[in-house]
């Protein structure tokens, strides 16, 4: 993910025009959401691998009827790559302290210095009909930048950021605590606000499905954009316009 800072233009008085796109703390919360992501769906598809089967409502074990059952998942996406439930677990469980941490600062940080507020907010204008059939075509033609406005988000752009950083990955946090039996006693009920533990269990593997089909589009249009150019931006925070 890639919100941006507040623009300003290089001083530089020859090569292509530069923006100052991503400060340092998007950049820091950037990579070690990223690396916190891969390391807790790798995790997580071991402790899945675990009972491959998913139910809806408080019980599910072997003789339920399943709503959703996949073979077990290949050792090379997997974390650890041979079968350990135990330390599947202690990895999972330390990265989601660090996600809902790194989450919370994010948020706070974002609303002090108004990021939410001037670049993913979604206005009135975005929604018109005119608006999204340009962002629309402006997609499918690969144009991922407005050359008036280079370092602005277009809708698509912010309406996968917005669900991921405010529904998603809250989903998951929550999700991943109902599925806690240590967490009966503090917060009960947790697990009745998903209909169950294996109601939470089936949410906690959709919302991640839905995250994981999101890094991929978003690593396919680094892709398509110029992974050079988006890659430098998230560590240097420069970003060149294209051409």
């Amino acid at each position: 993910m890639e919100p941006a800072a507040p623009p300003r233009t290089d001083d530089a008085p020859t090569g292509p025009q530069r923006i100052y796109r991503h400060g340092p703390f998007t950049r820091i919360w950037h990579w070690i959401n990223a690396v916190t992501v891969i390391i807790m769906i790798a995790s997580g598809l071991m402790i899945f691998n675990a009972h491959p089967r998913l139910y809806w409502g408080q019980y599910g074990a072997n003789f339920d009827a399943a709503w959703l059952e996949l073979p077990r998942f290949p050792w090379f996406v997997t974390l650890p790559s041979t079968y350990s439930l135990a330390i599947a677990r202690h990895w999972h469980l330390f990265f989601a302290l660090v996600l809902a941490f790194a989450l919370a600062i994010y948020m706070i940080g974002s609303l002090v210095n108004r990021h939410i507020q001037r670049d993913l907010r979604i206005r009135r204008r975005d929604l018109s009909a005119a608006h999204v059939r340009a962002d629309l075509k402006a997609h499918w033609e690969l144009r991922f930048h407005d050359p008036a406005r280079p370092q602005a988000y277009n809708l698509f752009q912010k309406l996968s950021y917005v669900g991921v950083i405010f529904v998603l990955l809250p989903l998951l946090i929550l999700s991943g605590l109902a599925l806690s039996p240590g967490m009966d006693a503090a917060w009960p009920w947790l697990t009745d606000l998903f209909g169950g533990r294996q109601s939470a269990r089936s949410v906690h593997f959709i919302a991640m499905a839905l995250t994981s089909g999101f890094i991929v589009v978003h690593l396919t249009l680094v892709i398509l954009a110029g992974p050079f150019n988006e890659v430098r931006s998230m560590v240097t925070g420069w970003w060149r316009v294209p051409e």
